[in-house]
């Protein structure tokens, strides 16, 4: 019984220590040109689905040309952000012809794409620990 005991002890002790921390991430979203509609924020955790299915979004109000979004709870990993400012309050993001962006937007680590949208390698950042991440939006 005793044997018992301590078997069941260990493995118990080995799921506790597996459970995974989770951390705040605060995103700061500067540079807008205006106040006027919303900043569309969304979050990516692989490359497969960056720019297709975000796994956390949220629309913001933008006050005094910034906005500021605070994720709880985020395990720890490899994550992307994506943002556009709804200038025209209209929902969505308007593009032209060729499907570039008319309205600002923004990515994590500043990334930009060449011939195409930012990629996934170029946006991604570790999250470890709490963090804050000062994103552009143009």
């Amino acid at each position: 019984m005793k044997n018992l005991f301590l078997i069941v002890a260990f493995i118990f002790s080995g799921l506790v220590t597996t459970a995974q921390e989770k951390h705040t991430v605060t995103l700061e979203f500067q540079g807008m040109n205006s106040n006027k509609g919303n900043l569309y924020v969304a979050v990516y955790n692989k490359e497969d689905s960056f720019l297709k299915k975000p796994i956390k979004g949220t629309i913001v109000k933008v006050e005094n040309k910034k906005a500021t979004v605070t994720l709880k709870d985020i395990p720890e990993g490899v994550y992307a952000v994506s943002a556009f400012h709804d200038t025209n309050d209209n929902k969505k993001m308007d593009t032209n012809f060729l499907g570039i962006p008319k309205e600002p937007t923004g990515m994590s680590n500043d990334a930009t794409g060449f011939m195409g949208p930012p990629k996934f390698k170029d946006a991604k950042f570790k999250v470890t620990k709490d963090l804050t991440l000062i994103i552009n939006v143009k």
